[in-house]
């Protein structure tokens, strides 16, 4: 735990002591009003060095001002969620040529039930996923019991920093919160990362490769805010050369309010007396507030591989453009994402022994998403089942919708046999 000085704060804001009296110059002086105490791997310590990752337009970009964008947390939502929801499961291949789960294997319950003591499968993929979108990589402690991992515990953020020895050995050092540090091999701990990387050991963060886009539409979203505060917002001027007296002015004030207030009365025109002319103010549309924002969500759909309807964008397609919409996610977003998550296990999870033998893999059951409607469902399990070139059995069409195996649906479905025509030598056309 960390208490800084009233100097340590003057430094830390870039003054400098100079003068027989080592006085403190570079401006006024700031007041410090309290001290705040921090842990080094507090949230309030990271967003204060976090700071200082200022936008083209002058915002400081951190963690609580990318989530008040809508767009960019509807689309780390939409990722983390989607991720978190599906199952993982571990197959083995078997000598045969065929799969099958390895329930028996103790890495199928974490990653499938129970990761850890405190969180459900939904919750730490979906931990782990939002936090590979923030900070680019997210870290895991593996705890292994005598058959093999028991739980993987994430690591608080900003406290892992993997480092890679000239004889290429990989090792993570590791920040407690008490203070010191730990070194930590690579066995030890599961890394999972964003795609991209700069350095092929820490993958690349969504906050900053958006910081411009995310600050621009803070600043627009700053000034609309002040506009509605304390903005002029009249809609126009009515001027004239002439002296309105105060019975004059009454009047036409209640007669703007009576005839021309209200949305029933939008664009109507004035009939004006007195030599009075109209002139209408600059209204917020004219400043083109509402295309900047609209350029800075199409931005972040570009960061983030999410489609534009799907941040919720004026644009959103309806009946069958919703299933395409899906695709396009699963196809162009979320798969990279499930690549990751596959092999990140089995790098770190996976044994040496177990990566050799190539036995074991990891699966996102992504059926669910690249699902349709029920028609379409029919449709494609009907030919599924077809009796000239079935390849599906009754019951891999029941497991898909939760029931029970039947016992006639084992074994694929053979064609029916077809009637042989009749012929005169058959005793009963005689």
């Amino acid at each position: 735990m960390a208490v800084l000085s009233p100097d340590d704060y003057r430094r830390a804001a870039g003054y400098r002591r100079s003068g027989p009296a080592r006085r403190l110059s570079a401006g006024p002086v700031p007041v410090v009003q309290a001290l705040t105490a921090m842990d080094i791997n507090s949230e309030e310590l990271r967003q204060f060095m976090t700071a200082g990752r200022t936008s083209a337009a002058g915002v400081a970009v951190n963690e609580k001002v990318a989530l008040r964008n809508s767009s960019f947390f509807r689309a780390c939502n939409l990722i983390a969620s989607s991720i978190g929801m599906l199952p993982t499961h571990l197959h083995r291949r078997l000598a045969d040529g065929t799969t099958e789960k390895a329930k028996n294997h103790p890495l199928y319950r974490v990653l499938h039930k129970r990761p850890n003591a405190y969180q459900t499968a939904f919750e730490f993929k979906s931990y782990m996923q939002f936090v590979a979108l923030l900070d680019g990589n997210a870290y895991g402690l593996i705890i292994r019991g005598p058959r093999g991992i028991r739980q993987i515990v994430p690591l608080p953020r900003g406290a892992v920093e993997p480092d890679l020895s000239d004889s290429w050995e990989l090792t993570f050092r590791y920040t407690r919160k008490t203070g010191g540090t730990v070194i930590l091999p690579a066995r030890d701990v599961f890394h999972f990362r964003h795609p991209l990387t700069r350095d092929g050991l820490k993958g690349v963060s969504l906050l900053d490769m958006a910081v411009d886009t995310i600050g621009l539409a803070a600043a627009v979203t700053k000034a609309l805010g002040r506009l509605a505060g304390k903005g002029m917002m009249a809609g126009g001027s009515l001027e004239t050369d002439e002296t309105l007296g105060e019975e004059s002015i009454r009047l036409l004030r209640e007669s703007l309010a009576e005839n021309h207030s209200g949305a029933e009365n939008a664009g109507d025109w004035l009939i004006l007396e007195e030599g009075l002319t109209a002139k209408p103010f600059a209204n917020p549309k004219d400043s083109q507030s509402d295309e900047t924002r609209k350029r800075q969500d199409e931005e972040l759909a570009r960061f983030t591989d999410v489609p534009r309807p799907l941040l919720m964008m004026d644009e959103t397609s309806w009946g069958t453009g919703i299933r395409e919409l899906g695709l396009f996610l699963v196809t162009y977003c979320l798969t990279k994402w499930f690549v990751a998550w596959e092999q990140a296990i089995e790098r770190s999870c996976f044994t040496e022994a177990e990566q050799d033998a190539d036995e074991l893999y990891v699966k996102f059951n992504d059926g669910a998403l690249l699902r349709g409607s029920l028609k379409e469902q029919a449709e494609f399990f009907s030919k599924a089942l077809g009796n000239n070139a079935a390849w599906m059995e009754p019951n891999e069409v029941r497991a898909n919708f939760e029931l029970n195996p039947h016992p006639d649906g084992v074994g694929l479905p053979k064609g029916a046999a077809s009637s042989s025509s009749t012929t005169k030598d058959d005793p009963e056309d005689e």
